[in-house]
């Protein structure tokens, strides 16, 4: 757990409705390469861990016969239900309102447990020992996340880059210098040492898996609002009645950052790391 904050459902408040359109996907072909890389073959199941609005259990849901996502947020659940309808795998998904350190011991047993962007919010030590007792011998302990070591270039872009210093500049003229997480704060940002966490809870590994990204995306004032509001750092909630204002000015930093309103940028590439249980899959 982060040292000096405590969770609480205001986390992602009011974040639900832009995450879909804000975040930025996956590299194209995750799906394919863990697939091969796991040895799916579309018979086993899928826990995905912090689902938020269903963005990687929808993906990877082709590659397995049941999927459970878990999620703290009603309103990233609910949003998670709308995506895989409209997907397609609604019948193969079943979602679950719960934290990850309060797994319904009733979920059953799964080939993979996938947390995508999720896993330094959690009690890790609790989880990563809960979660090996819901994976088979020889599961899958699944961390995906954006390639953090990759240079993005900038080169041949047809719009400017989305101005993030200046837009996290606003954030913190609004919402003062420490990172906001629900009602608390901050100081020294999330933990990493998955690594560590992991092999004191019994998992081998870890395996690494790099998915290419570099294509252009081309972007809108729409979509760098969106981005803004579906972190954490600056979920809605967290401008109380200054909330119109600050809008307003964000989209007013956009347009003078790009007066035709369009932006680009390269799609980063997707890194999986991969622990193992013992035993044979």
């Amino acid at each position: 757990m982060v040292e000096g904050w405590t969770w609480d459902e205001s986390l992602f408040a009011g974040a639900a409705a832009y995450y879909r359109r804000g975040r930025l996907p996956y590299a194209p072909g995750l799906a394919a390469a863990l697939a091969e890389e796991l040895g799916l073959d579309g018979r086993g199941r899928l826990l995905d861990v912090g689902c938020g609005p269903g963005t990687l259990a929808v993906l990877l849901g082709g590659s397995f016969a049941e999927v459970v996502g878990v999620d703290p947020d009603a309103g990233m659940i609910a949003e998670a239900q709308r995506a895989a309808e409209a997907a397609g795998p609604a019948g193969r998904v079943r979602w679950v309102r719960a934290r990850a350190e309060q797994l319904p011991s009733d979920l059953g047993e799964f080939d993979a447990v996938t947390f995508g962007h999720s896993f330094h919010w959690m009690d890790q030590e609790r989880v990563a020992v809960a979660v090996r007792e819901l994976l088979r011998p020889g599961g899958a302990f699944v961390h995906v996340a954006d390639w953090k070591a990759e240079r993005r270039s900038v080169a041949g872009l047809p719009h400017p880059v989305p101005p993030q210093p200046a837009v996290d500049g606003l954030v913190r003229r609004y919402l003062g210098p420490l990172r906001r997480a629900g009602q608390g704060v901050l100081p020294h940002g999330t933990p990493g040492g998955e690594a560590e966490v992991l092999a004191r809870a019994g998992y081998a590994g870890p395996s690494r898996l790099v998915v290419p990204g570099g294509q252009v995306l081309e972007l809108d004032a729409g979509d760098l609002v969106a981005r803004t509001f579906s972190t954490s750092s600056s979920a809605p909630h967290l401008f109380g009645p200054h909330l119109p204002a600050f809008e307003a000015d964000l989209r007013a930093l956009l347009q003078a950052a790009s007066p035709s309103g369009l932006f680009a940028e390269r799609l980063p590439g997707t890194e999986v790391r991969i622990w193992r249980t013992a035993g044979p899959r």
